[in-house]
């Protein structure tokens, strides 16, 4: 179905380039997936595909840049990649329908964090690096690492919250470190989604052409005013993720009916 196809990698864009400006790109993204039929669990599989390719991009970006210095990273990567391990095998045994709703709670749990614009009151703390790591950095980086292998929506949002305002990391090297973590946890969740056979992989790889696209877009373009478009178009995806789930709308019935 070609029309699916199209439709798949333009939300690709979206989602890439919203991930490059702003964040909370994953709510388009798997709320598309749940309105094209996929069960919750597969979606939230197949989502992983595009995060993966998208951070990894990010992350030889600011490898290169040499903003992985600190020694405290690794301290933060282990807990949270053995949390999102335990995240992804507790999500590979939701059922859907449960998985579903908490997936549209949580959507929208995440538009107080989009309307709010976090990035206005997370200030910096750089005198907190010089600090040895504590023990309750790494519960809550084990903590956030465990959300994002379960469900990954709005992330990167408790990642900065937490390496700001928990580790004292200035907001260019919060970013990096953050698609470090993400990238982690996507992968290893990725291979239990895997060895569960709960990721589509052909929706996964059209996603990851799209945000790919997508974020090179943003990278080149100077959008300064482009905040209230990415809300709404957030804010929509949810709504239509909804209608979804509730049995309101059928979008597979209305895209059958547009390839007639």
């Amino acid at each position: 179905m070609w029309v699916e196809y199209l439709i798949i990698i333009l939300a690709g864009v979206l989602v890439g380039f919203i991930n490059t400006l702003a964040g909370g790109g994953s709510v388009i993204s798997l709320s598309l997936l749940l309105i094209l039929g996929l069960p919750a669990t597969i979606a939230n599989g197949t989502n992983r595909v595009s995060i993966f390719f998208q951070t990894s991009s990010s992350v030889f970006t600011f490898w290169r840049k040499k903003m992985f210095t600190a020694r405290k990273i690794l301290w933060l990567v282990i807990p949270a990649t053995a949390g999102s391990i335990l995240g992804a095998y507790i999500a590979t045994g939701v059922k859907s329908d449960a998985l579903e709703i908490a997936m549209v709670v949580i959507m929208a749990f995440m538009l107080i964090f989009i309307f709010a614009k976090p990035s206005l009151w997370l200030k910096e703390k750089t005198a907190m690096l010089e600090k040895r790591i504590q023990w309750w950095q790494i519960l809550l980086f084990f903590a956030v690492g465990w959300y994002a292998g379960f469900l990954q929506v709005g992330v990167g949002y408790f990642l900065l919250m937490a390496l700001v305002l928990g580790v004292g990391f200035e907001l260019v090297k919060a970013n990096a470190v953050k698609n470090l973590i993400v990238l982690f946890s996507a992968a290893v969740s990725l291979v239990i989604f895997i060895l569960s056979d709960q990721v589509h992989y052909l929706y996964g790889l059209l996603l990851s052409a799209g945000s790919i696209i997508g974020a090179y877009i943003a990278s080149v373009m100077a959008v300064r005013r482009g905040g209230n478009f990415v809300r709404w178009v957030i804010v929509a995806s949810v709504i239509l993720a909804a209608l979804k789930i509730t049995g309101l709308v059928d979008f597979k019935e209305i895209f059958s009916s547009i390839l007639k």
